[in-house]
């Protein structure tokens, strides 16, 4: 296995700390693991984004708070759709389509302005817009998050430019300095392949996102780069940590890059917190063989003081559902 020098993140992450999440499904293993120890977070708002444009748009979208409209909208599939959201926004009826979209957005807005962390993930430079051949009622020109299995010929594919990336994030920068000078930023590229452009040019994305980021880390302070993408690729270097697609890192994979990212970028304290947490939280996910044993019942009881005890001295964490499991548990 080959090695790797991580700096260690300064100001490191800590409890307390409020953490929005934004990018691709990979940006959702690290958001999924802050959630199950309990960190302040919010993720994907707009659901998973893949491509710098796209999260660009979704992060300028938080900030300025400019509502969807019933123009943000087309049907497709018996089903009302976004082209800048994730299809887990899609339904049948408008009206609630747009509630729960401005919901999110507003929900975002508030958050980012609090948070102290943003995680940006990058998955691919490729960049998908409408062209003349969509519906007419579609804005041609129109930068697409998700297609949504919408015809190919209604969209050109583009592998945007290291310089028109660039030139996104140090807008990002500019415009979240202003709108929340205590956020800072935490870059990651993906380790998923997008084997579907093809192993060249699936590196060619990465590579031209690489660049950009790093030119973006090594111009502004408070902006950050954390390895993913190397430490599948070029540490673990091996299909045996990928599932049978070829594309996707697997488990143990996903848990050594998490245990990275928690020595690197979390303090100490933490670290330690989120064990005791993490006791709490698989205890919680045990299913007994006999529930009714007086062994389990005081397990049980074990773990409901320990919540309790956790939540009373660290009062920003929430075991509320955890401690209602114990209880209801308990005969």
């Amino acid at each position: 296995m080959a090695p790797i020098q991580i700096e260690k993140l300064t100001p490191p992450v800590k409890y307390g700390d409020k953490i929005l999440l934004i990018g691709s499904c990979f940006t959702e293993h690290i958001g999924n693991a802050l959630a199950d120890h309990k960190f302040d977070i919010l993720q994907n708002p707009h659901g998973i984004l893949f491509d710098p444009a796209s999260v660009y748009h979704g992060l300028v979208r938080y900030i300025e708070q400019t509502p969807y409209t019933e123009e943000d909208l087309f049907y497709l599939n018996e089903v009302w759709q976004s082209w800048h959201h994730h299809s887990r926004f899609s339904g049948m009826d408008k009206q609630q389509v747009l509630t729960q979209m401005n919901a999110a957005l507003n929900e975002a807005h508030h958050f980012l302005k609090q948070t102290e962390w943003v995680i940006i993930t990058l998955g691919s430079s490729f960049s998908y817009r409408l062209n003349e051949k969509a519906p007419g009622d579609h804005q041609a020109g129109l930068k697409v998050a998700n297609c949504h299995r919408a015809p190919g010929q209604w969209f050109d594919k583009k592998m945007l430019e290291i310089d028109e990336t660039v030139a996104m994030l140090d807008n990002l920068y500019h415009r979240l300095r202003i709108f929340n000078p205590n956020a800072k930023i935490i870059f990651t590229i993906s380790p998923v392949r997008h084997l579907r452009d093809g192993a060249v040019a699936n590196n060619r994305s990465k590579a031209r996102l690489l660049e950009a980021v790093h030119h973006i880390v090594n111009k502004f302070p408070h902006h950050y780069y954390f390895p993913a993408y190397e430490l599948v690729i070029d540490v673990l270097r091996d299909y045996r940590f990928y599932d049978v697609d070829l594309a996707h890192p697997n488990y143990p994979a996903t848990e050594f890059v998490l245990e990275h990212f928690t020595q690197a970028c979390i303090d100490e304290a933490s670290r330690q917190l989120m064990q005791e947490i993490r006791s709490v939280v698989i205890a919680r996910k045990h299913k007994p063989f006999h529930p009714d044993t007086q062994a389990h019942q005081t397990f049980l009881s074990t773990q409901y003081k320990k919540a309790l005890r956790l939540s009373q001295q660290y009062p920003f964490l929430d075991l509320k559902e955890e401690m209602a499991f114990f209880k209801d548990a308990m005969t």
